[in-house]
């Protein structure tokens, strides 16, 4: 069993006790997505991440938008072969043409052995406008 300050157990709604924001990415940590120790490729998760920061962004800004800085990333815990990884977002500041979306990213062990938050970070998105260029955010 791991560390009980290092764990957190899902509540009845699914979510890991202390996770932020809105669930907006589930995905399983494959094989091919790790080193030969097993270990999943920190690249990979910053994907992941970057995937679901974007879904939040996108629906915020109403329409396209891209990656224009990943900032006060913290690997706290490694993801293995067989964690189901969730990631969670909030909307931390939303500016004329940009939104930052904090993200966390939570591993259910594949052993059972609990749920912890294993990476955070500040993920920055600017709105797109068709002709590619910055646009300014929706009033919401």
């Amino acid at each position: 069993m791991s560390n009980p300050s290092e764990s957190e157990d899902h509540g009845a709604s699914g979510r890991p006790e202390g996770a932020r924001g809105e669930l907006m990415l589930r995905t399983f940590a494959f094989p091919a997505d790790a080193n030969p120790a097993g270990d999943i490729f920190g690249g990979w998760l910053l994907g992941q991440m970057d995937i679901a920061g974007a879904s939040l962004a996108r629906r915020r800004a109403h329409g396209r938008v891209a990656t224009v800085a990943v900032a006060q990333m913290a690997f706290k815990l490694p993801v293995f072969v067989g964690d189901e990884v969730s990631c969670y977002c909030t909307l931390a500041h939303v500016g004329t043409t940009s939104v930052t979306v904090a993200v966390e990213a939570w591993a259910r062990r594949h052993d059972d052995s609990g749920t912890v938050k294993v990476t955070e970070g500040n993920f920055t998105y600017v709105a797109l406008g068709a002709d590619r260029r910055s646009r300014p955010l929706p009033r919401e």
